[in-house]
């Protein structure tokens, strides 16, 4: 469970890392898992948007009670899982996402997400780990982004330069096992890895049910931006009910 302090860190902060490690067997099939994932789909090498559309075996992890139990004290009792990635950097070429808000491209409303972030590898400043600007999630809205095809880059939206001051980043290093929470507003980003370490992580994205995965504001993501489309994504139902009563956890192919 978080501590009250850091509770209030990460609503004040917009990110937190928890004192939790995840098991080395566990540690040791995701990696599996995932490799397992490359061999049947090497274009993923670098980045798998929505693991759950190719592999219900990493639904797993987000069932992990200790997990939960840590969203439920960010977002409340009611808990649904909307998307699970994976963001690989190789060693030596590992491509970098640029600045960005994740809720720019995301179709839930009210915008609302925690993510948990998990270091499958050790994640330094040399392998290019996260970085986030703290607080930058205190107004609640979304910045302007501009689209930005880069090859280099391994998401296309990337936030206005005028909008942030990378002066103001940390270096989120983690552990292998360990784990961050943050919030759908915090401004984050990573450096390419260019180091012969790998540097995997993987994300669970978990949503209150008061809010609602809005399926036809997807498609207009998608046409608009040029984004993963995330139309045909299956929301799973963690905890408790659809506070909503509007989400649709329907199997999807």
């Amino acid at each position: 469970m978080l501590s009250d302090d850091q509770v209030r860190r990460y609503h004040e902060e917009s990110y937190v890392i928890p004192d939790f490690r995840l098991a080395d067997d566990t540690l040791a099939a995701i990696r599996a898992d995932h490799g397992r994932l490359l061999a049947q789909k090497p274009e993923f090498r670098d980045y798998c948007p929505a693991l759950l559309a190719h592999d219900l075996t990493f639904l797993n992890y987000a069932c992990d009670p200790a997990i939960l139990d840590m969203v439920a004290q960010i977002i409340g009792p009611d808990i649904a899982l909307w998307n699970s990635s994976f963001f690989a950097k190789p060693a030596n070429d590992g491509r970098e996402p640029p600045w960005h808000q994740d809720g720019e491209y995301w179709p839930i409303r009210p915008i609302a997400t925690c993510t948990v972030w998990m270091a499958i590898d050790d994640a330094s400043t040399e392998n290019g780990c996260l970085r986030f600007i703290p607080g930058s999630h205190a107004e609640k809205r979304l910045r302007s982004h501009n689209s930005n095809d880069d090859p280099a880059y391994t998401l296309n939206q990337e936030l206005a330069a005028e909008e942030y001051d990378e002066a103001d980043a940390v270096d989120l290093e983690l552990k292998a096992g360990q784990v961050s929470l943050h919030d759908i507003f915090l401004v984050h980003g990573s450096k390419a890895n260019t180091s012969p370490i790998s540097r995997r992580g993987m994300t669970l994205r978990y949503k209150p049910t008061t809010s609602v995965y809005d399926r036809d504001l997807a498609e207009d993501i998608f046409k608009t931006t040029g984004t993963v489309n995330q139309n045909d994504r299956t929301l799973f139902l963690m905890r408790d009910v659809d506070r909503s009563g509007k989400n649709d956890f329907r199997v999807r192919n």
